[in-house]
């Protein structure tokens, strides 16, 4: 089917007058929720029906740890649907949809428990759907990777032929910084009333890029639309761009209990305290809900290598973060009780870019809501980051200069 889904594609390029009499085609395909179900035949069986407005080529496969089904789009606006008007029924559990990188839309739905893709076929005609059934079966028969499946670097370019190291900022040149947006398209991250933490830390990251590049400092960001970016894609963007500092931007909730104010993170395998440690499991997690393949991605020689690399980057970012905070309290800005805290996220492992987390504020709170949607409090904390940046890059030029004496 996968097979036909292609042709379909080219025949609609030609304009081919097979498809005159079925539905009326545009650039982009729309979930329909009126044709869209999950039935649950019996038990054992689940099948999905997702109703399209035209067909488009896809591809459908099974992931492991935890079990999921990923079904790819070239390309499915799911703006008339919610995804949890859909979840929990038969063998499915909690599902996603969305945007996951540029031409492409992504399903994903956990599993409970193994399955087998017994079938995903695209139907035309009046109305175009992608049918699949799902069966359940015995753990030893689950096969992950059944189908097209990808790994976490799958849209990574291919290497470059090696360079010398990008040399520590000394003040000499522009400062290079990569400004992280967190989450996005498929992966929309904290959620209350309509807006997702992915869009408003976007809106954040264009306002502070501009600020920073007025005062002079190269700024590329990881993502400029509502798109998927893994998490290995940001850490490979920065080294690329020869990254002299790394920030990655996020509005989190935190459902236990009540948190709120701006909060700086720093990497450390011993998180400060079970809740940052619950924050960066989640913030991990949004990469496998999203459909990434994330194994055989341990390796213990290349840990050894990155540990030393970061004895000397780590005491940068903590006077980084240390910085940062200082910069934020000085603009009058409300911060979290811990203002600077440690968390093994795993967009801050690079070990050798000097890199920080910012939690702008916490969805979970209604004050902190209130400010992210508030511009002249955004205008407060991209003045108080970009001092922050700037201080900081002073003072670590000023360092590095003298230990190169």
């Amino acid at each position: 089917m996968a097979r036909l889904s292609l042709v379909l594609a080219a025949l609609l390029a030609l304009g081919a007058p097979a498809l005159a009499q079925g539905p009326e085609l545009s650039a982009l395909a729309r979930l329909e929720p009126a044709r869209t179900a999950i039935a649950q035949p019996s038990a054992f069986v689940t099948e999905v029906t997702l109703g399209l407005s035209q067909p488009v080529p896809f591809r459908a496969f099974l992931l492991d740890n935890p079990p999921r089904l990923v079904v790819d789009f070239r390309e499915v606006d799911f703006s008339a649907a919610n995804p949890k008007d859909y979840a929990q029924r038969g063998l499915l559990g909690e599902i996603r949809w969305g945007a996951f990188r540029p031409g492409w839309s992504r399903f994903v739905a956990e599993l409970n428990g193994p399955v087998k893709l017994v079938s995903a076929e695209e139907r035309t005609g009046e109305t175009p759907n992608l049918h699949l059934v799902l069966e359940r079966v015995e753990a030893t028969d689950f096969v992950a990777h059944d189908g097209a499946a990808q790994s976490a670097l799958w849209d990574l370019p291919q290497p470059a032929p090696v360079a010398a190291p990008h040399r520590r900022q000394d003040g000499s040149a522009p400062l290079r910084v990569v400004i992280d947006p967190g989450h996005g398209g498929i992966d929309p991250g904290a959620e209350d009333d309509g807006y997702s933490e992915a869009v408003l830390v976007l809106t954040f990251a264009r306002e502070l890029k501009e600020a920073l590049t007025r005062a002079g400092i190269e700024v590329t960001m990881t993502r400029e639309e509502n798109v998927f970016v893994p998490l290995e894609t940001r850490l490979t963007l920065a080294h690329e761009t020869g990254a002299d500092l790394f920030l990655s931007l996020h509005a989190d909730a935190l459902p236990e209990g009540e948190a709120m104010g701006s909060t700086v993170y720093l990497f450390d395998e011993t998180a400060s305290d079970s809740a940052a440690q619950k924050l960066a499991e989640r913030h991990d997690r949004a990469d496998l809900l999203a459909g990434v393949d994330l194994a055989g991605h341990d390796d213990a020689v290349a840990g050894v290598l990155m540990d030393l690399a970061r004895t000397e980057t780590q005491p940068r970012a903590v006077r980084f973060g240390q910085v940062l905070a200082g910069a934020i309290k000085g603009e009058g800005l409300r911060m979290h009780r811990h203002p600077v805290q440690g968390a093994d996220f795993a967009v801050l492992r690079s070990p050798d870019i000097p890199s920080a987390l910012l939690e702008l504020g916490f969805m979970s709170s209604d004050i902190d809501r209130a400010r992210l949607h508030d511009e002249s409090w955004r205008a407060q904390m991209v003045k108080a980051i970009t001092e922050g940046v700037q201080r900081w890059a002073k003072a670590d030029a000023a360092e590095a200069r003298l230990l190169r004496q």
